[in-house]
């Protein structure tokens, strides 16, 4: 996929059930997530955009309760019926029981953000037997409160200004620039720092929305176009049941006193998230799903039999490390195996479990190690990259920042893990959900955190131009400034390989050069290529160890752990009887991995084709030939190997692109192959004919990186 295609990324939880309700006619989209005995309907907002905005919630509620999500009036998959009577807060509050009636719900913990909070109390407040709580985020509530900096704008006056709040204006929406005051509106919504990927999500999802039906929903809230604005602090005041209120101390849509004027009436808890803007549940997900749970956990009547529980004292506590491993690959799981067993050797007491998905659960299982049973609850990264992918290009870059929902519900199993299990340490192989938000929420680190990664920096493409360069540039700005800040979150900062592998680059526009930050805060444990290449036997004996021919050249073609290399694999296949012609007794082993099944590939004469190949590197080492992805696992054990190959790093892949490209030529290992050049069987073929066999001079590759990195872990335990 080229950086300007879009498609609708996954969700984190895709819908158990779908639906429409009917209230007058009007069709409602609503969707159906876990099957808790409690029931949260998480209410729509102002029709900017539809209910996607809560994406960042609903995985980690749907595993504990019964979450319901509807699209409101007006967006979405729901009808966009015409004039400001079809959007008054009566009708939306029916909508919403129209939603717990279609969906056979009694009852509901009812949830809402800005404007939903005034629909939520509203039910509460006229069907009291059907609302056992409100949790209020940002309320932007129609009560008696001044906030002067908006005021002194009219939503129905003629233009006088375009600037600021003045686009708050029916007139410059449907006449005038209604894209720019979305992106107004967003920067507004989304004040914090860094937050480019939440301007850019709601800029997406407001696309479709149509500015005569935003006029009219808004008409109707402010009392327009022959609308009677009710006063609702009297209804708001007879709420009985628990309200929670979530307000951020820089919010621009509606400041705290907002929040402090409805708690006031409601008799609410009141939770003030300091420097937090309006959008708190997609810049602060973590500290707001939290703050949702905890609250209806005090809703639940207590439990008849409280059980048995157990504290062990420090003393009688075993060692205990919790190893995360990328799944983007199978690498990651090989190097962190080993880690694993020298850590063992060095504390032969040491309890360690993995909280991992799929493929690294297969390396986990054929390895013997034990594998968290929450681990059923992280939803898969390889999926969501496969599903980001083109022929042979993924933008790596963009599929990680596209993935947050994603990386939001896997850290939130994470935090239950660790809040519930007693472990010293914990180390992320480039998990970077679990890096990023104990940065951005430092108080639930309980334990010591090492972080091992094999590159650092995320890199523009150059024709993203230089709206990429700022992204990324923006993204390693935040990364830096977590580090400075909460430089106490990681204990280790491992970099698997040595200072030269760094790439010698910038951050970006004004900040520090990648190599000489690293210099200061990184340690360096060598390359951990996950075997001893020095302990293999000689190549005959391997070659039939592994069950190939000794009279025959070998190539050993594969692409990793993700379906991601299919193309690749294809465009082998294509060039097989070509090279063979070149060479008739070449034979071709084709690995397709764990996420590619060996079927969906065309049989071709003198090609084997098989999926996951456990203890894959002793085919390489044993290979006349190899070619591969950019994976800098697969092509470093080539090198180890010393193993002559081929390799076509996935376009837009900034990491292969760049990062493993300047240690491969530092090493001097592998022939360098475009996917455009690969894509021509003729070129394929003939560059396959020319590195058979050939001799190879690479640089040693790290023998001991596995011993180094568990020394530079083993004291945190």
């Amino acid at each position: 996929m080229t950086p300007t295609q879009q498609q609708e990324a996954l969700p984190a939880r895709p819908p158990d059930a779908t639906g429409v309700a009917e209230h007058d006619g009007v069709r409602l989209s609503w969707a159906v997530h876990g099957s808790g005995a409690t029931t949260l309907l998480l209410l729509p907002t102002w029709q900017i955009f539809d209910s996607r905005f809560w994406k960042a919630q609903v995985s980690y509620l749907a595993r504990h309760y019964r979450v319901l999500t509807y699209d409101g009036r007006g967006t979405g998959g729901s009808d966009r019926p015409a004039g400001a009577a079809a959007y008054t807060n009566d009708v939306l509050v029916q909508d919403a029981l129209a939603v717990l009636d279609a969906t056979g719900t009694d009852r509901a913990v009812l949830v809402g953000l800005s404007c939903g909070v005034t629909w939520a109390l509203l039910a509460a407040q006229s069907r009291p037997e059907r609302v056992s709580g409100v949790v209020a985020l940002s309320p932007s509530c129609g009560v008696n409160v001044s906030q002067p900096e908006r005021e002194h704008h009219g939503f129905e006056e003629r233009l006088g200004t375009t600037q600021g709040w003045a686009k708050y204006n029916r007139h410059y929406w449907l006449k005038g620039d209604f894209a720019d005051f979305r992106r107004f509106f967003f920067e507004q919504m989304f004040s914090e720092p860094h937050s480019t990927k939440q301007r850019e999500d709601a800029m997406a999802w407001s696309a479709d929305t149509d500015p005569q039906m935003l006029v009219d929903a808004t008409a109707a809230r402010l009392g327009c176009d022959d609308v009677r604005c009710e006063d609702l602090e009297p209804l708001f005041a007879q709420v009985t049941c628990p309200v929670l209120v979530v307000h951020g101390t820089q919010d621009r849509i509606r400041s705290t006193i907002v929040g402090q004027r409805i708690a006031g009436l409601t008799g609410a808890e009141l939770v003030l998230l300091e420097g937090a803007g309006h959008g708190l549940l997609a810049r602060d997900p973590v500290k707001v799903n939290h703050l949702i749970r905890d609250f209806v956990e005090r809703l639940q009547p207590p439990t008849t039999a409280p059980g048995t529980t157990s504290w062990p004292r420090a003393g009688a506590r075993p060692r205990r490390v919790l190893f995360l491993s990328s799944p983007l690959g199978l690498g990651h799981a090989a190097r962190d195996v080993a880690i694993a067993r020298e850590l063992r050797r060095r504390h032969p007491d040491v309890q360690i479990d993995w909280l991992a998905q799929h493929p690294v659960t297969t390396v986990l299982e054929t390895a013997g190690e034990h594998v968290h049973p929450a681990s059923a609850w992280l939803v898969n990264e390889s999926a969501h990259v496969e599903h980001e992918c083109g022929e042979h290009d993924l933008h790596a870059f963009q599929a990680i920042r596209r993935m947050d929902a994603l990386l939001v519900s896997n850290f939130m199993v994470f935090a239950e893990v660790v809040a519930q299990d007693q472990y010293d340490l914990v180390v992320g192989d480039e998990a970077w959900d679990v890096d990023y938000f104990l940065h951005e929420n430092p108080e639930l680190k309980r334990f010591a955190f090492a972080w091992l990664t094999d590159f650092v920096g995320w890199l523009p493409m150059p024709d993203g131009g230089a709206a990429e360069a700022a992204l990324t540039a923006d993204y390693n700005a935040e990364m830096l400034e977590q580090r400075a800040r909460f430089a106490r979150v990681r204990d280790r900062s491992v970099f698997v390989g040595s200072p030269e592998d760094v790439l010698p680059a910038s951050f970006g526009p004004g900040l520090p050069d990648i190599r000489t930050w690293m210099a200061d805060t990184f340690d360096f444990c060598g390359y951990v290529p996950g075997f001893d290449a020095a302990a293999l036997p000689d190549r005959e004996a391997l070659r039939a160890a592994v069950g190939m021919p000794a009279d025959q050249p070998t190539c050993v073609v594969t692409v990793g752990g993700t379906g991601v290399g299919q193309p690749l694999l294809r465009r082998v296949l294509e060039a097989v009887p070509l090279a063979r012609r070149h060479q008739p007794d070449l034979r071709f082993v084709v690995v397709t991995g764990p996420r590619i099944d060996p079927r969906s590939l065309p049989p071709t004469r003198g090609a084997q084709v098989c999926g996951y190949v456990p203890d894959l590197y002793r085919h390489l080492a044993a290979s006349d030939l190899a070619v591969v992805q950019g994976g800098l696992t697969t092509c470093m054990e080539l090198t180890a190997a010393r193993t002559p190959f081929v390799y076509v790093p996935l376009r837009h892949h900034f990491e292969q692109q760049f990062h493993v490209r300047h240690r491969l030529e530092r090493h001097g290992a592998g022939r360098h192959l475009g996917y455009e050049q690969a894509s021509d069987p003729d070129q394929l073929a003939q560059a396959i004919v020319q590195e058979l066999g050939a001799p190879v001079d690479y640089r040693p590759v790290d023998s001991d990186g596995a011993q180094r990195a568990a020394a530079l872990l083993a004291d945190l335990i």
